[in-house]
């Protein structure tokens, strides 16, 4: 009789645990109950309900099972499993078990709710919306059916019924989690980009504390040009989570966008410290490498960016960077190296073309460095820095006509353009020059002063 006792003195104890919210103790308290009592079915719903709130949803499945082994039927226990093998991904399971809530419960309306979201996930759409309209049947203001709907018709691209659905969740119940959120990311599909922020601004209200919802927030404010609203943004997550890399990288790139190496590099020395161990974001050291570039630290700058040429062969933009930063630290046979490569991987890049004509023209090929440039030009029809070097180049191979031709093409775009009128004037003297030296070198028979 003592052991029964001290079963019911364990329960009363867990009970109050839970009240405190101290759920590894409840655990303890109920195992010990049932190590003493195994045959009360609500104990191990207690168990299992513990067990899914610790986020040990295996075990919490088996403690729900062994409930009903005890109490077959309870159709609250039955949903609380069907639940479980759904977070689990387990959707045939799951749905043999709302299936029995259905055929022995048929009007309650979770069975068939529970099902939209399994049939949506195993791709049987169609089944997904005849569960939804069973369900309607019994409870037409289920907001839960219509955020399970609504997920179904998003990953089928019908984001404007998806987008009603998500309304009407709100419709029901206001502050529902996560509605905004995908209301947001099907504006995003739809490239409404104020709507997605309007959207994820409502979830953030509901949701302030979460970092997740705040970055993306503070994405989508980037991307429609609220550039110092979106820092501060990332600040904010930062201030909330200093161990955030995303927003430290994020808030890097922004830092760079506006020619500040030094405040970006602080920010990537941050992710590097944070994110060392679990990974660092994608291109983390093509954007190091550019900002160390920028700050005219270049052997560091090449260091990352090397790393970065390493980890994506094909990237034509790190190629060129790393062609930059040889170039400006004076070596440019490295140079020259790295923007053949860009011009390799990417053919139909004029910046790439015309960076390895500069550098070929500093190596004194001008005539090859002529070839980049006039392929720049070709690619891109306005591209004046391209259209300059293209005619400099003509100048020091004496095609005066070609050069004029470039420069008048380039001159029509940018009339105002100081630097082109200037080549203009030079080319002309340079003109001049070469005729007259041709002219004083001509044999003095030639010119019909003397006999030869």
């Amino acid at each position: 009789m003592s052991d029964w006792i001290e079963a019911e003195r364990r329960i009363e104890r867990a009970q109050q645990l839970l009240e405190s919210h101290r759920l590894e103790e409840a655990l303890g308290e109920l195992d010990a109950a049932i190590a003493i009592n195994s045959n009360n079915a609500i104990w191990h719903a207690q168990r299992g309900s513990i067990l899914e709130e610790i986020d040990r949803l295996e075990e919490a499945a088996e403690a729900y099972q062994r409930a009903l082994d005890l109490e077959p039927g309870d159709r609250h226990m039955l949903l609380a499993l069907g639940e479980v093998q759904l977070e689990l991904g387990r959707y045939a399971r799951a749905i043999r078990v709302f299936d029995q809530v259905a055929k022995e419960y048929p009007d309650f309306e979770p069975a068939y709710c529970y099902r939209i979201r399994c049939y949506a996930e195993i791709g049987q759409h169609e089944r997904a919306e005849e569960m939804f309209y069973l369900a309607q049947q019994i409870d037409d203001k289920c907001p839960n059916c219509f955020f399970a709907l609504g997920e179904s018709l998003f990953s089928r691209e019908q984001y404007d019924r998806a987008l009603f659905c998500w309304n009407r969740v709100i419709e029901l119940e206001p502050t529902y989690l996560g509605a905004n959120e995908h209301m947001a990311r099907a504006h995003r599909a739809k490239g409404d980009l104020p709507a997605a922020h309007e959207a994820l601004v409502r979830e953030v209200r509901n949701d302030p504390g979460n970092t997740d919802l705040l970055f993306e927030l503070a994405e989508v404010t980037l991307q429609t040009g609220q550039i110092a609203n979106a820092a501060a943004k990332f600040a904010q997550i930062i201030e909330l989570d200093p161990e955030h890399a995303e927003s430290h990288f994020a808030l890097g790139r922004i830092w760079s966008g506006l020619a500040r190496p030094d405040k970006a590099i602080a920010c990537y020395e941050a992710v590097e410290s944070i994110a060392k161990d679990s990974g660092l974001p994608p291109e983390f050291h093509r954007h190091y490498g550019e900002a160390m570039m920028r700050a005219k630290r270049f052997p560091e700058a090449r260091k990352h960016l090397e790393v970065a040429a390493q980890q994506d062969p094909t990237d034509a933009g790190v190629a060129v960077l790393l062609g930059d930063c040889l170039f400006v630290d004076d070596q440019s046979t490295e140079a020259a190296l790295w923007y053949r490569k860009a011009v390799e991987r990417d053919a139909r890049n004029p910046f790439a073309h015309h960076k390895l004509g500069l550098c070929l023209y500093r190596l004194s090929r001008f005539a090859a460095g002529l070839d980049s440039c006039l392929e720049a030009v070709r690619l891109k029809s306005d591209y004046v820095p391209a259209f300059r070097s293209a005619a400099i180049g003509c100048l020091r191979t004496s095609q005066w006509r070609k050069a004029r031709q470039l420069l008048t093409q380039a001159c029509r775009q940018e009339p105002e353009n100081a630097e082109l009128v200037q080549l203009r004037s030079r080319i002309w003297r340079y003109q001049v020059r070469y005729l007259l030296r041709r002219a004083l070198s001509v044999p003095a028979y030639l010119l019909g002063t003397r006999k030869a």
